[in-house]
């Protein structure tokens, strides 16, 4: 017979906890739609413990009321701590910032029932100069201030066009995205939100893709990326485009608190095989915590 002591550190070497990862429920909408008490059991079954929300609107998620849909997930042992929420304009003027303050009173008192503790904005609103740059940046603050009073984290989620360059001249032409010339989209919206009302959500993957280095912005903006998606062009690490170890390692270093993982456009498997394939990814790399 095995010592004692030997069983108990074979199996617990067997049986070491998953890591702390999450899943942003776009990457398995289609399949999560089609039987959602079953599919986010299968996600739980998966080994993700926490999710992120697509697909809240009318103050519903999808066919069900959010206290149903917290039921639901809470039954499958899942978390539900991040919602991705668009307010219906993408154009912010003075004219319809009450509006946009009444869809995020609102939005909110919903995410409470739901539990989460962080809300995304996750598309830009219109940017074509550095002024309107800096007017959507008090918008992103009145909206984190509704957020903090409820007890909620208010951030925003990039794509790749944020890392194009707008002047005075207002927007250039779409092949002219990423001229020399002009600010930073980013860049301004970093600079004119107020770290304790907006946190950033950091897409690293679209990053990349819209010619940047996360590393570089975790650096410079230390303590503003709490929160990422971590997205590949394929199943987590098979591209080979994306380094992992280095975004793991700085964003540590620079306050990540945790991240989802977010897969789109899969083809050659289920969604939920794709997502299977991204746990493991992480939960085997020895980069993160």
């Amino acid at each position: 017979t095995m010592s004692p002591a030997f069983a108990s550190k074979s199996t617990g070497s067997l049986l070491a906890p998953n890591k702390a990862i999450g899943l942003q429920i776009y990457s398995v909408m289609r399949e999560l739609n089609a039987d959602v008490p079953n599919g986010l059991k299968k996600i739980a079954e998966i080994g993700y413990n926490t999710i992120e929300l697509a697909g809240y609107g009318n103050r519903k998620m999808g066919n069900y009321e959010v206290t149903e849909y917290r039921k639901l997930a809470e039954d499958a042992g899942l978390k539900i701590t991040g919602s991705h929420v668009n307010p219906r304009t993408r154009q912010y003027t003075k004219e319809n910032l009450g509006e946009i303050a009444e869809f995020w009173k609102q939005t909110v008192e919903d995410h409470v029932k739901l539990g989460v503790t962080t809300l995304v904005q996750p598309s830009m609103p219109t940017i074509t100069t550095p002024d309107e740059a800096k007017f959507v940046g008090e918008v992103f603050n009145s909206n984190g201030e509704i957020a903090k009073a409820a007890g909620i984290k208010w951030g925003y989620h990039n794509h790749n066009m944020e890392f194009g360059r707008v002047t005075e001249e207002g927007a250039p032409p779409p092949t002219n995205r990423f001229r020399p010339s002009g600010e930073v989209i980013y860049d301004l919206l970093l600079n004119n939100t107020d770290p304790a009302l907006v946190f950033f959500e950091m897409d690293v993957y679209w990053t990349v893709m819209g010619q940047a280095d996360p590393v570089d912005y975790f650096k410079k903006f230390a303590g503003r990326f709490p929160v990422l998606h971590i997205k590949d062009r394929a199943v987590l690490g098979e591209s080979g485009m994306m380094n992992f170890p280095k975004i793991f390692e700085v964003a540590y270093q620079n306050g990540l608190d945790e991240f989802y993982v977010e897969l789109e456009g899969i083809r050659d498997m289920t969604q939920y095989e794709g997502v299977k394939g991204c746990f493991e990814y992480l939960n085997n790399a020895s980069f993160v915590k």
